[in-house]
């Protein structure tokens, strides 16, 4: 794995290997800028890593990644699969030749499947059909290893709705109080490069005793900056009674117990099309939006988020346009096989890995019940350890 965000994808994904006594698994931190959020994830987990040195000169039966900085380095087969929902952002600017056109981001551009003129998957897991489409476009060569499998995300989310109550009860909610759910990716897209504009607002317009307000921060911006200094600028929160949810906590049950959404164009908006409650966006990022990605059809569906308008009336609003036609239209974007990710998925590993499958249908489980609000919160009390 490389960050946080790809190491929990692939907790999902790892699941399907449970009881079976045949399977060993080994887990490494390939290089990158964010990794130290997965060496805690794995630490968490009490998951043994081995180097990355180790891992390049193993060979292994197969490998698995979410991401792929360094996986052309591995002598092991390979199985890539998304850490995302619905492709949303271009490749960056600079990593295309001038002028030439931008593929998206993520697991169907060339740059991120191929390496000196091969390709470097023994499969390439696609959550939706559409992809095949964009896979031909930006890397043909990569069609013959692809399989349409969904989404791990998608199915978990869907899976645990019925459980909403229970969540909004764990989390800590009273009898009639609202919960809003603020989320924020990473990059100079993101709502966290205005936070300062938006945490104001949150504090002084959100404040009341029948409204819960959960801020939740990229992974990747935590592993950026490090625990302490977000804690200090987030500081501020705790006072106001805002949860700052730590980047190890799971996101999908607040999601689920969420009344209303405030994200930027990241996965975290576009899944919660899925659960049945008003977005509103914080930003849209014009030039760097994929065209062809679902996120452009959230923008132009969920209400943008205006500096002038009060927060409680701009949610009021968005509750009074909210469709659950146009959500679910998004939503059946992010996976074309609802429902059926463990089985499709655990067939192709099983294929790679050799071996037969186990004789039992894959775990369908929901999400376990979370912890508190506050016992998650990131910011710790004055004097807390750093």
């Amino acid at each position: 794995m490389h960050t946080e965000v790809y190491g929990k994808r692939l907790q999902d994904v790892l699941e399907l290997l449970e009881s079976d006594l045949r399977v060993e698994v080994a887990f490494t931190v390939a290089p990158h800028a964010f990794n130290a959020g997965a060496t805690r994830l794995l630490h968490s987990l009490g998951a043994e890593r081995i180097s990355w040195e180790e891992a390049v000169r193993t060979e292994f039966d197969v490998a698995l990644a979410a991401g792929s900085r360094g996986m052309e380095q591995l002598r092991t087969p390979l199985v890539r699969i998304s850490h995302g929902a619905g492709h949303l952002s271009l490749t960056r600017a600079g990593e295309v030749p001038p002028g030439a056109p931008r593929p998206p981001g993520g697991i169907t551009g060339r740059g991120h499947l191929m390496w000196r003129g091969r390709v470097v998957p023994r499969a390439v897991a696609l959550p939706h059909r559409d992809d095949l489409a964009a896979l031909e476009r930006w890397c043909p060569e990569a069609l013959p290893v692809a399989h349409v499998v969904g989404d791990p995300c998608f199915d978990r989310i869907r899976r645990s709705l019925p459980l909403r109550e229970e969540y909004r009860r764990a989390l800590g909610l009273r009898d009639g109080q609202k919960l809003v759910l603020v989320s924020s990716t990473w990059g100079r897209g993101s709502s966290f490069g205005r936070l300062e504009e938006l945490l104001p607002r949150l504090h002084t317009e959100l404040a009341d005793e029948d409204l819960k307000v959960a801020l939740l921060v990229h992974p990747n911006v935590w592993s950026r900056y490090g625990h302490w200094q977000m804690r200090s600028w987030l500081a501020g929160c705790r006072a106001a009674g805002i949860s700052v949810l730590a980047p190890e906590t799971d996101w999908r049950q607040p999601l689920i117990a969420a009344d209303a959404v405030i994200g930027d164009y990241g996965s975290i908006s576009l899944y919660a099309t899925l659960v049945g409650v008003p977005i509103v966006l914080t930003h849209f990022p014009y030039r760097d939006a994929n065209p062809l990605s679902p996120g452009i059809d959230l923008a132009l569906t969920a209400p943008a988020l205006s500096p002038v308008h009060p927060l409680r009336s701009q949610l009021a609003y968005a509750a009074a346009r909210y469709s659950a036609a146009d959500h679910a239209a998004l939503a059946a974007r992010i996976s074309s096989e609802p429902g059926r990710f463990d089985e499709h998925f655990r067939r192709l590993l099983y294929r790679a890995l050799g071996l037969g499958e186990p004789a039992h249908p894959p775990a369908a489980r929901p999400l376990p019940l979370p912890p508190p609000l506050d016992a998650a919160a990131a910011v710790r009390p004055e004097g807390g350890t750093p």
